[in-house]
């Protein structure tokens, strides 16, 4: 029963009320179990209050989706710290197979419900959150592609692994598929070290030096330059890197 106290909350906290009860919902019984209805019972609230708040069903999933990579995405960010850009790339790849067997449920939430040119907020951040890992791996001049590629290859890669790995019985889940395909991924993008020491090899080939130079410049560096001048460079670099024989 909704009590009175209950239906005249406002603000924060009965956003949150809410959320956290369809969060509840979905991790216990899936997607189907997270209607308006069901939701209100569990919060307590009038069903009214969720289109209220939320405006429709989609904009309260936005939010749960957000609840539920909040830590992933904290965690996926102090990964930032490594020294090693690609073995950096290599742990996030490992985080976000976790991540996504450990809570498939929000896993399908966001990558599981394919909508034409619609990507939720959350996956739209676990991709930012890579391209700048990849960006890291271009500075050090070790990227064969365009960073806007391999991100599209990586991030590709790893949401279907995880949907694949999901859709099997753990009893036959091995997980060293997902390191098979993190290694060949890891071995597509980016160049190996240069030395015997392990020291990042300089930029090597036409796409290591383009993607290098375009790292390097960031925004600061193409402030002298027009918006259309800016444009050009960024297109023609991004058509080097992605060049057939570039990473050579």
């Amino acid at each position: 029963m909704i009590t009175e106290t209950a239906s005249k909350q406002t603000g924060p906290a009965l956003r949150q009320k809410i959320v956290l009860a369809a969060a509840d919902l979905l991790e216990e019984a899936g997607l189907e179990a997270v209607s308006t209805r069901a939701v209100a019972a569990r919060a307590g609230v009038p069903t009214p209050s969720i289109f209220r708040i939320f405006g429709d069903k989609d904009g309260l999933l936005e939010e749960v989706a957000e609840h539920g990579f909040r830590r992933y995405l904290e965690a996926k960010a102090g990964l930032l710290t490594g020294d090693d850009p690609v073995q950096v790339l290599r742990d996030a790849w490992d985080l976000h197979i976790r991540f996504g067997l450990e809570h498939p449920a929000y896993y399908a939430l966001v990558y599981g419900q394919v909508r034409p040119g619609r990507v939720p907020h959350a996956g739209l951040r676990v991709a930012a959150g890579l391209r700048d890992m990849i960006t890291r791996v271009a500075a050090a001049g070790r990227l064969r592609m365009s960073v806007e590629r391999a991100t599209e290859v990586m991030h590709s890669a790893g949401v279907g692994t995880i949907l694949t790995l999901i859709g099997l019985p753990e009893d036959v889940r091995d997980l060293r598929t997902a390191d098979a395909v993190r290694e060949m991924v890891i071995n597509t993008l980016a160049l190996p070290p240069g030395g015997d020491d392990g020291a990042p090899a300089p930029a090597s080939g036409v796409a290591g030096s383009a993607m290098a130079l375009l790292a390097a410049l960031g925004q600061d560096g193409t402030a002298a330059l027009s918006v259309g001048e800016r444009t050009l460079l960024l297109e023609w670099l991004n058509r080097l890197a992605d060049a057939p024989g570039g990473g050579d």
